[in-house]
């Protein structure tokens, strides 16, 4: 007994001093749940690097909108940053709100809709039908969606409010993106699914089609949500989402700066936004 006490008073130091240091490491770790829309990507990745000059391990995890609520919800990912409210995603989070916290807004301003080139002579969702031979493809017309959750749900609300007979195209934001810059090209029509902010504002002309019905609910604010323990573990890093504070200018930027350096390599993009708006971010206290 007495050699087993001579042994743990020898070693218990050292079992100390690793778990203070596992402590010290699981402190400074956590995951941010990143769906594929630009400015989320952007978001999550400045981020990455604000935190990482600060000591932290932030690890990245790629999935779906209504994917991640539930791993916020569940305590798998500590946070994510695309909630639009009061419209465009509140049936997800309305599943998951009693079992997060809610950050922000980080952008108060957010629309979602259906677009047209600013060349096509259609103004509103109610004329869609009347100009169905303009969108058709293959003899029959189509509405290009990323086929995130919350906008094929609006998208399936728009079409029933306003009996549209047009057929839905889901596709990956990418493939969207891809399909509108080749008919904006061609100078073609097309109606596609889009959100503001979003970089490709910058670079075409474009329009959102009015929706006197409402379908797609008023302007939105971005929001994010993080566990309910986040705070508690990260009270710091709480303090700092909960400044965090871009409008479209700041936003926009921060996209064309990724997509410059190279959208593979956001984070290049997103230390280069950075390196470019130390003020801003100082705004947020991250000091």
């Amino acid at each position: 007994m007495t050699k087993l006490r001579r042994l743990l008073k020898y070693f218990l130091p050292f079992v100390l001093a690793f778990a203070c240091a596992s402590t010290r490491a699981d402190d400074k770790l956590f995951t941010i749940g990143v769906n594929n829309w630009a400015e989320n990507i952007a978001v999550a990745n400045i981020w990455k690097t604000l935190l990482g000059e600060k000591g932290y391990q932030v690890r990245l995890q790629n999935a779906d909108k209504a994917l991640l609520y539930n791993s916020v919800a569940q305590g798998k990912i500590d946070v994510t940053f695309e909630v639009w409210l009061p419209s465009g995603d509140k049936p997800a989070f309305d599943k998951v709100k009693d079992s997060v916290v809610k950050i922000g807004p980080w952008l108060k301003e957010a629309n979602l809709g259906l677009v047209v080139p600013d060349y096509v002579e259609v103004e509103s969702i109610d004329q869609l039908n009347t100009n169905k031979a303009l969108f058709s493809a293959r003899g029959r017309p189509r509405i290009v969606i990323d086929s995130g959750s919350s906008l094929m749900q609006l998208t399936e609300k728009a079409r029933s409010t306003y009996q549209l007979d047009y057929d839905v195209q889901a596709s990956s934001e990418s493939a969207m993106v891809l399909s509108l810059e080749r008919a904006v090209q061609r100078k073609e029509p097309i109606v596609v699914t889009l959100w503001k902010p979003h970089w490709i504002w910058s670079k075409y002309k474009l329009k959102y089609l009015s929706d006197p019905k409402g379908a797609y609910g008023a302007t939105d604010s971005i929001y994010g949500i993080e566990t309910r323990a986040f705070n508690k573990q990260h009270p710091d890093v709480e303090q700092w989402f909960q400044q965090c504070s871009m409008d479209d200018d700041s936003l926009g930027s921060l996209m064309s700066e990724i997509i410059k350096q190279g959208a593979s390599t956001a984070e290049k993009g997103a230390k280069a936004w950075i390196d470019a708006n130390r003020s801003l971010v100082q705004q947020w206290q991250l000091r």
